[in-house]
């Protein structure tokens, strides 16, 4: 049987990790093998995360407290469960009872969840789909603006790349744009022939 690996997250400075970290204690975590974050459930940047899922290995299973101490949203969570799942690791949530993917129920639970977090995918498709249809019926049109021909930068890339000094890497990094924006820049056509 392999490790039972904890994590924790506050959202701020001022909570408490130490209720959580007693409860995975109690669930039968190490202190040593418990994570943790102080950070918001919408940031990317969970180091506390990234480090928890790093060391888990195949036949490990991740703890956590509540499901809303792991997952920014329903789909971030049933992303980063189903690829635990994918490497042999199962997950456990201590105050949502049924959630146990290392048991038969607790993975049908999961695999409801995983249901409907595709089916609000769907929905938010569906509704960002008819929104911009009606957009367009109303003579809208989305999407960035086109940039002119005789733009500075437009010109300034123009002319980085006519005179050969630079690399192309060199000519974005100095204007502080992407390899594609810089091939857009140069499939305009030339001011004068505006």
């Amino acid at each position: 049987m392999g490790r039972l690996i904890g994590y924790a997250r506050v959202s701020t400075g001022e909570q408490d990790l130490q209720p959580q970290m007693d409860a995975l204690n109690k669930a039968g975590c190490s202190d040593a093998d418990i994570y943790t974050d102080k950070a918001s459930g919408v940031r990317g940047n969970r180091p506390g995360l990234d480090a928890c899922v790093k060391a888990l290995e195949p036949g490990d299973t991740l703890m956590v407290w509540r499901l809303d101490r792991l997952g920014r949203s329903m789909p971030h969570l049933v992303g980063l469960v189903e690829e635990l799942l994918g490497k042999g690791i199962g997950f456990r949530s201590l105050s949502d009872g049924a959630i146990d993917t290392t048991t038969a129920s607790g993975e049908l639970m999961f695999n409801i969840f995983s249901s409907l977090a595709q089916f609000e995918r769907r929905l938010i498709q569906e509704r960002t789909r008819s929104g911009l249809a009606a957009a367009r019926a109303r003579g809208r049109k989305g999407g960035r603006r086109p940039i002119p021909a005789d733009h500075p930068r437009v010109l300034t890339a123009k002319r980085l790349h006519q005179d050969r000094g630079l690399s192309i890497n060199q000519i974005c990094k100095t204007l502080g744009i992407s390899r594609p924006t810089f091939y857009r820049y140069l499939a305009l056509p030339d001011a004068a022939a505006c």
